[in-house]
């Protein structure tokens, strides 16, 4: 039989977090590769499901959203960016962030064009790119001062002709950046120079560190009208199952993602659309809590990670710590990373996986701190196992402003 699979997609098959997690269950090891919390969101915000599925609400909500849901999101853009958005016509609830993606890039990118995003990415964007028959263009993410940033005449060099959308994902997975006021005027000088769409991908706005602030995109001027704002509830409320996200667009770039979507999926569930309603507007002082306590885990796991040999780059944002594993005597992440439940018993995720350039990301690995404070400490503990080989030189850590190195 002939490969039924298109041919635009036979370079994706499984995906590594389905297989480090399939790994994890295998092998007994702590899993400190995918992104998802182990513990719940907030109470009183998951009772509301719950009394929305016993009050009935089981059939199909309206296809762009419940309406109070669009209102709360409406509400929030305003309260905490000043942007106002319609709940009638600008705002659309998605299955999750992932499919807002991908109907964003489905519904505005031909074939041949291009769409530029920030390596490493998060491995939806290659994906949804490659089902829309447009061509990804990588600009890479490189480590200065201790943070990963882009060089602005390599951004601006990946421009063309073809050049239809940049997709922007800040806070950034996997490498933890979020990008500041500077970086994010580059971006917006050049979508407004060579008329491009921006996809932003802001799941991680919530989860900023050392006061760090999340700027939005579609905050400067002359983006509003020419930017797709993406967040969801799986963040931000430490609900990734629930996969309800959102799409706020001036009314011309919704109308297109509406278009896809809805033959995508119609709609998304009704129960947790109400039960984020309440979260949005009763629950973000449990979500500065959240911020705060993963703070004190990301200093966790940094330290710990440290300790144990690695290099390791402090985060501004999301659940990930970056590290480098060529002082421990490795080379190569995606080996290594198949062979840690040997070695130590823990789960992790090879970075150069997301790059189109891997040999750029082939000594970075990211570790999850997302978790409790006891299986970090164990996940730590089983690390230290990590031994150089006699040829690798020796060398003591320590910290210094901008991250932990050696």
């Amino acid at each position: 039989m002939t490969e039924p699979l298109v041919s635009r997609m036979r370079a994706f098959g499984t995906t590594i977090f389905a297989e480090m997690s399939a790994l994890a269950v295998r092998t007994g090891s702590i899993n400190l590769g995918q992104g998802f919390p182990d513990t719940d969101g907030p109470a009183a915000m998951l009772d509301r499901a719950v009394e929305a599925i016993a009050a009935g609400a089981n059939q199909y909500p309206p296809g762009p959203g419940v309406p109070d849901l669009r209102h709360a999101v409406s509400e929030h853009r305003a309260a905490h960016y000043d942007l106002a958005y319609d709940p009638d016509g600008e705002i659309l609830v998605t299955v999750g962030a992932t499919e807002a993606i991908a109907a964003s890039v489905l519904a505005l990118c031909e074939a041949g064009d291009e769409v530029i995003a920030f390596e490493p990415y998060y491995d939806s964007y290659a994906a949804s790119i490659a089902l829309s028959g447009a061509r990804l263009v990588a600009v890479t993410l490189r480590p200065v001062d201790g943070r990963f940033t882009f060089d602005p005449d390599e951004l601006r060099a990946a421009v063309t002709p073809r050049t239809r959308a940049i997709l922007v994902n800040s806070p950034h997975n996997p490498t933890g950046t979020v990008f500041t006021r500077a970086e994010l005027s580059v971006i917006a000088d050049l979508c407004q120079e060579r008329d491009l769409t921006a996809i932003t991908d802001e799941v991680y706005e919530h989860l900023t560190f050392d006061g760090v602030e999340h700027i939005p995109l579609a905050t400067f001027p002359g983006m509003r009208e020419r930017t797709v704002m993406i967040s969801s509830a799986g963040k931000t409320f430490s609900v990734t199952g629930w996969k309800t996200g959102w799409v706020c667009a001036p009314p011309p770039l919704l109308t297109a993602v509406q278009t896809v979507k809805q033959f995508l999926t119609f709609t998304a569930g009704a129960p947790w659309q109400l039960a984020v309603t309440y979260g949005l507007r009763h629950e973000l002082d449990w979500v500065a809590a959240l911020r705060s306590g993963l703070q004190d885990k990301r200093d966790r796991l940094m330290e710990g990670l440290a300790s144990a040999g690695f290099e390791v780059l402090r985060p501004a944002g999301t659940y990930f710590v970056q590290t480098d594993i060529r002082p421990l005597g490795f080379t190569d992440g995606l080996e290594l990373t198949r062979r840690l439940p040997s070695l130590a018993g823990v789960v992790a995720i090879p970075t150069q996986v997301f790059y189109d350039h891997p040999e750029r990301g082939a000594h970075f690995v990211r570790f999850a701190f997302c978790k409790k404070d006891e299986v970090i400490d164990e996940a730590v503990s089983r690390l230290k196992r990590l031994t150089k080989p006699p040829t690798s030189p020796t060398s003591s850590a320590r910290c210094q402003r901008g991250g932990w190195v050696r």
